[in-house]
């Protein structure tokens, strides 16, 4: 990463493009064969936001760009040591560093730090040094050591000494003994096995209870700091009287292998001294000696036995070896010593942490496949299998883990999300050692799911029937029409509206754009349009709309507004104009037939006829449904050769409307007679002469025409009857 961006700057400030090109494919190839580490120094004790590093001028790219790709530090582990300002570039710490506090018993204290890109995502990895620093002057565990030593020591022995303790590392560390000036004792330096010194001191002289009792030295430990520290403790020599036997141990090491999940309490090893001196001088006593703080406090010596049992909670992570010295020491004074090794075996007690770095809360539905949505790190402190990891997501989840480098992955999208099938999803990553008793730990990342126009509107039927009574108010609201949007918020908000047809008027209905509530806007009839239909449109609220359409049928019911119209006869003839009927006549003659009719449907356009008045009433009858006026008996002598019938025509409406027709009928007993009442009939005041023979003519022609259709009428039905015979 660091490289990539050295390389690009390079090549800009050239502004040679073939230069870039070849700058961009050495990148290309450096960069597959490993990433870079931007490694740095600080010594420890440095003031809080102290100075570690210039990121923006080391990767080479501008503060700007570090604010726009929202770069930021993350440090390994729980605590965020470094910080990284945007504006500047600049990399400090956040809190003066204690080297001994951060790597205790470490030769060298790295940090390491990695820093975020985003837009596209980025990884550099980064390094600090912490170098340390004299801070610490040598220690002596106790600041008084009594050394009980025989007369008869031999010349030559040697009394190890409790080491000083220095938290500093390297150079800074303990580098050296010295010893006061005296004259028995010499100081003999030696190495330990972990490279840590140690003082014995060397009998150089005979000690002579009888001319001196004890003595007291003065040991002073330095380290190699400039300038140098030290740290001093007196020790004092007793000379006790002849003992000849020292205990003697019966190994010089004793090493041992323990499980770190060791219970307190559980034997680790016995150690064993023998004196074959008598009383006092053969008893042995057991003691630590040249141990360190942290030991003494895992493990406990038992004096009288030897027994090492644990008392404290082993930790491999913490520290893989233990190294302990024993020294056995007799009731004469003499000692003797042995070392003790613990190793401590790995055991699987610690379950995989899981770090979050990064996180995409919510995602667009039509987010592709691969998208990335977080970004975390995995981490076990165990070794070997029990400290190797996997990660999977718990169930049928649209996601998926793609793996990195250094423990991390990525959390991926790997389908199409759809926010109307699920709108968010709890996803839960469990991260599992190797181990023989597999340990795992789980995260919850909680992902939504964001909204896109992807739905248009959907009416609840397809066609819509609504009716509405004619001679309606205007404004009349005549139910309403309902389109859903399977979408969300604005997306999901629906407005109607109707579809203006060219060629078309004005339609007589109006929708509200809000609730789809239907209107009529002006008085209808129900004789004029008795249905009409119109489009609907509802459109969403995104961007860009969709919509969808949906027909309404608005059905007009009719209302008894109209009287019944008769057409015969009509109402503006004249009286003399009647029916003529012989004398002759059998019941059931028919006279003559009132037609009506009614603008109005249904039950409103249903006519019934009536004979409301009659010059004879029982004479004549009309048919209820038909309006054929029929005699109802032979007309006698006494009956008047002028008849006149008043017909009542009503509807079944409610109220129900009527209409009147008055129809006159002549009697005759024949056609001489029928002329001579026709003539009397013209003879009447105020009527033309002409007029009676006028509607003379008209009856016989009529009569004949009737007679002639109705010969042809069954010329054509007998034709059609032979024609499906042959």
């Amino acid at each position: 990463g660091w490289l990539f961006w050295r390389l690009m700057a390079c090549g800009r400030r050239s502004g040679d493009s073939k230069r870039q090109v070849i700058l961009f494919i050495l990148c290309v190839c450096v960069c597959q064969s490993g990433t870079e580490t931007l490694r740095y120094s600080l010594a420890e004790e440095m003031e809080k936001d102290s100075f570690v590093a210039n990121i923006a001028k080391d990767l080479g790219v501008s503060p700007s760009q570090l604010a726009a790709r929202k770069a930021r530090v993350v440090s390994e582990g729980n605590e965020q040591l470094f910080r990284l300002n945007q504006n500047t570039g600049v990399l400090t710490a956040k809190e003066s560093l204690d080297r001994e506090e951060i790597c205790p018993q470490s030769d060298t204290c790295t940090l390491f730090f990695k820093i975020f890109f985003e837009n596209p995502l980025q990884l550099i990895r980064g390094e600090v040094e912490v170098r340390d620093v004299n801070d610490n002057s040598p220690v002596f565990p106790e600041k008084e050591m009594v050394l009980e030593i025989p007369e008869t020591t031999s010349l030559g022995s040697r009394f190890p000494l409790e080491s000083a303790r220095d938290k500093d590392m390297g150079s800074n560390g303990l580098q050296n003994y010295s010893l006061g000036s005296n004259s028995h004792f010499s100081l003999a330096l030696g190495t330990g096995k972990g490279g840590a010194k140690y003082a014995e001191l060397v009998l150089e002289r005979q000690l002579d209870r009888e001319e001196q009792r004890q003595l007291n030295l003065l040991l002073t430990a330095t380290d190699g700091g400039s300038p140098p520290r030290s740290g001093t403790a007196q020790v004092r020599i007793v000379v006790l009287d002849a003992n000849d036997n020292i205990p003697v141990f019966g190994r010089e090491v004793y090493e041992v292998r323990l499980a770190e999940n060791s219970p307190p309490k559980q034997m680790v090893v016995r150690v064993a001294a023998a004196d074959p001196d008598e009383g006092s001088n053969g008893k042995v006593r057991y003691a630590f000696t040249q141990t360190s703080e942290r030991s003494r406090q895992l493990f406990e010596l038992n004096p009288a036995t030897g027994e090492i049992r644990v008392a404290g909670n082993l930790d491999f992570e913490e520290a893989e070896n233990h190294e302990m010295v024993v020294r056995a020491t007799d009731g004469g004074g003499l000692s003797a010593h042995c070392k003790v090794q613990v190793e401590v075996l790995d055991v699987n007690d610690n379950a995989p942490e899981i770090a979050l770095t990064s996180l995409t809360a919510s995602i667009p539905e039509d987010a592709p496949p691969r998208t990335v949505v977080a970004l975390f790190s995995v981490r076990d402190r165990d070794s070997g299998e029990n400290g190797r990891t996997t990660c999977a997501i718990d169930g049928d989840l649209p996601f998926s883990l793609t793996p990195t480098f250094d423990n991390y992955y990525e959390l991926r999208t790997n389908a199409v999300l759809d926010r109307e099938r699920k709108a968010e999803y709890n996803i839960t990553i469990t991260a599992m050692d190797w181990g023989t008793t597999r340990l795992s730990s789980r995260e919850s990342i909680f992902v939504q799911i964001s909204d896109v126009n992807d739905n248009p509107p959907e009416f609840t039927q397809e066609i819509y029937t609504m009716s509405v009574t004619e001679n309606n108010s205007a404004m009349l609201r005549i139910g309403s029409v309902n389109a859903t949007d399977a979408d969300a918020g604005k997306n999901a908000r629906v407005n109607y509206a109707l579809v203006r047809q060219e060629g078309k008027e004005q339609p007589d209905v109006s929708v509200n754009s809000e609730n789809g509530d239907v209107y009529i806007l002006r008085p209808l009839d129900y004789e004029e349009v008795r249905a009409f239909e119109v489009v609907l449109r509802a459109t969403d609220g995104g961007s860009p709309p969709l919509s969808a359409q949906a027909v309404l049928r608005v059905v007009v019911r009719d209302e008894n507004d109209n009287a019944p119209v008769v057409l015969h006869p009509p109402p503006d003839s004249s009286a003399a104009a009647g029916e003529l009927v012989p004398r002759w006549a059998r019941a059931g003659y028919l006279v003559a037939k009132v037609v009506a009719v009614d603008a109005d449907a249904g039950q409103n356009a249903w006519l019934s006829y009536e004979l409301a008045k009659a010059t004879e009433p029982g004479l004549f009858r009309v048919g209820l449904h038909s309006g054929e006026v029929r005699t109802a008996r032979f007309p006698l002598a006494r009956d008047a050769a002028r008849q006149s019938l008043v017909v009542v025509v009503k509807d079944h409406g409610r109220p129900a409307l009527s209409a009147t027709a008055t129809l006159t009928v002549v009697l005759a007993e024949s056609v001489a007679e029928l002329l001579s009442e026709l003539g009397s009939a013209a003879a009447a005041p105020g009527e033309p002469a002409g007029s009676l023979t006028r509607w003379l003519v008209v009856a016989v022609a009529a009569v004949s025409c009737l007679f002639l259709a109705f010969l042809l009428l069954l010329l054509a039905l007998r034709l059609r009857r032979w024609r499906r015979s042959q």
